[in-house]
């Protein structure tokens, strides 16, 4: 099965390691993975920002990068969203709306993609310790994702995952909501952080690198005892890697 993958911008400028596990995963699952070099951004900031001519352009080479003809994988609920959603209101009625409906139909984000299209839950992954998932706004509300995350972290070795206090909380991020509204946005990050080490995790997982860089940054000001990850990168942890020659 050939599958293209989109790593979106936070990914390739700050969780390089995540971009590569995903890859690692999904030629795991028995994928040949095509990555296009020239790929950007899907065009999310401008877009909720109020910005949508801006949008309009930045998508459209995202519509153009991509084919219609592979499924589409990226490890992010949030910029999955975005095409899933967003794009109907930058595209409808235009010249590339049926190339739009197509990428919208086979963009899927990578937890989604290995439970429900290719039925895969288990990758051998080995992780000691008591995590909670992290259900990120994105994921939740608008790709629907909430059983598939924890089919797979189920099956990880070692691993323990527990659910917390208001778990379907936001983290606080939201984009410019953490620029704009700063006080607010920390405070949230504080309960979710504070309701995780409730129960005693000692991971956060999440499938957007987002929410996981606001929850960081929270537990890194505070020298807390916790860490993210983003779940990529959990689905590989205790991977044997075979020695280069």
């Amino acid at each position: 099965m050939n599958v293209e993958l989109f790593i979106p911008c936070f990914i390739d400028q700050l969780y390089v390691e995540t971009a590569r596990n995903t890859v690692k995963i999904l030629e795991k699952a028995g994928c040949n993975v095509i990555y296009n070099p020239e790929q950007t951004c899907c065009g999310q900031p401008a877009y909720n920002a109020g910005y949508w001519d801006d949008a309009k352009k930045v998508g459209s080479k995202f519509l153009n990068d991509f084919s219609d003809q592979n499924y589409i994988v990226s490890p992010s609920a949030s910029c999955t969203g975005m095409v899933r959603n967003a794009y109907n209101d930058l595209f409808f009625n235009t010249a590339i709306h049926n190339k739009c409906r197509s990428v919208q139909s086979n963009i899927y984000e990578l937890t989604e993609f290995l439970v429900n299209v290719l039925h895969k839950d288990y990758f051998g992954a080995e992780l000691e310790g008591v995590a909670v998932y992290h259900d990120s706004c994105s994921g939740l509300r608008e790709c629907k994702i909430k059983t598939e995350p924890r089919k797979l972290l189920e099956k990880v070795h070692g691993l323990e995952l527990v659910e917390m206090k208001d778990q379907e909380v936001c983290c606080g991020f939201g984009g410019t909501f953490a620029v704009k509204f700063e006080g607010i946005s920390a405070a949230m990050a504080e309960q979710k952080v504070n309701n995780a080490m409730a129960v005693g995790a000692e991971y956060i997982i999440s499938t957007d690198v987002s929410c996981l860089m606001q929850l960081q940054g929270y537990i890194d000001a505070h020298n807390l005892p916790v860490k993210t990850m983003h779940i990529a990168d959990v689905l590989t942890s205790g991977w044997i890697e075979e020695p280069i020659l």
